[in-house]
């Protein structure tokens, strides 16, 4: 009766990804690749490749070498900001991939239209109510709420609150996954009979065994609490910078740095604010290689979210998924008692 609850309770998430369980893995440079995307679409989640700052011919690669590991959906995470989105969203469609999340932003004219043409399903992320009915009318298929506890890029609304601010107005219009701070399956239960549709999971999945993150990383991850876990400083007003939540180290300082670095050189008009930002997306790109692929986990970034602390152990992706799922089920089976 509780398996069929929860089975009813994620049906609306599960048919419009085409798989078993409705978690989505969130999209994490250099760990959301080939082996831990089709881990988790093997298992019945949903991939979903980090494209990231990769040109048109790694990310037509990654496809490929990931489609050859899985016969599951999986999806593609593109960032507004590329240079060469379309160039990205053509890659897409000559793979068919089904579904295209675009994060980190608006989406750029013309990019809604040229992903869907393709007839590809795409996923936008909404950090407030507003945007969430902007991105609705414009055609978007499905929204994920991510709250200020998720690991990476991070807004500065909490994942409880941006749930009972949009879930009430969005969940009967398109499905909506919520995001942040996810650690338990009794949290994903209370999503679902809010109205959610399914959940993301980054890092409960980073440390998976099919992860190719380096040892060093995943032991920092055990080693953390959800204090840890901590947000960055924007130090000048005029240089937008979007928060990064990960775990503090050294190249926490340091990318305190950068940006006095970066905001000089905007001030003196040797780059305009569009290559400020993407400076800033390099120096991101470049320090979690460091952590995730080199193991430097002192001047590397170790994004991570607060749900941190209950990543103790390395465990396969099955087993992460299949734990997530009793917790909701006995949840939601607690609750009809």
């Amino acid at each position: 009766m509780t398996n069929a609850k929860l089975t009813s309770l994620m049906a609306r998430g599960t048919e419009f990804l085409g798989c078993d369980v409705a978690i989505l893995c969130g999209a994490m440079s250099w760990v959301s690749e080939r082996n831990l995307v089709a881990a988790i679409s093997n298992a019945g989640g949903f991939g979903v490749i980090a494209c990231g700052a990769m040109t048109p011919e790694l990310l037509d690669t990654e496809i490929a070498a990931t489609k050859a590991l899985t016969g599951k959906p999986f999806g593609v995470n593109l960032i507004t900001m590329h240079p060469q989105l379309f160039d990205l969203i053509e890659v897409c469609a000559r793979h068919e991939v089904g579904h295209v999340v675009l994060a980190g932003g608006l989406p750029p004219k013309g990019s809604i239209e040229a992903i869907k043409q393709k007839g590809a399903k795409l996923i936008c992320f909404a950090p407030a109510l507003a945007l969430a009915k902007k991105l609705a009318r414009s055609g978007v298929d499905a929204l994920v709420i991510e709250g200020m506890e998720a690991g990476g890029h991070i807004g500065p609304v909490s994942t409880s609150v941006l749930a009972q601010e949009i879930l009430p107005d969005m969940a009967s219009q398109l499905p909506v996954f919520v995001a942040g701070g996810i650690g338990r399956g009794e949290l994903i239960a209370g999503y679902l009979e809010m109205g959610a549709a399914g959940v993301q999971l980054g890092t409960r999945f980073a440390c998976a065994t099919e992860s190719i993150a380096h040892p060093n990383f995943k032991k920092a991850f055990f080693r953390a609490s959800a204090r840890d876990a901590i947000a960055s400083v924007q130090i000048d007003a005029r240089l937008p910078v979007i928060p990064v939540r990960a775990l503090k180290n050294a190249g926490t300082e340091a990318f305190t740095v950068k940006q006095r670095e970066v905001a000089n050189l905007l001030d003196s008009g040797a780059v305009d604010m569009g290559e400020a930002q993407l400076q800033i997306e390099h120096y991101w790109a470049g320090a979690l290689r460091r952590a995730v692929i080199d193991g430097d986990v002192e001047g590397g970034s170790l994004m991570a979210g607060q749900s941190v602390g209950m990543v103790s152990k390395e465990e396969p992706v099955a087993e992460i998924i299949a734990q997530l799922m009793e917790e909701a089920a006995a949840a939601l089976e607690r609750r009809a008692a």
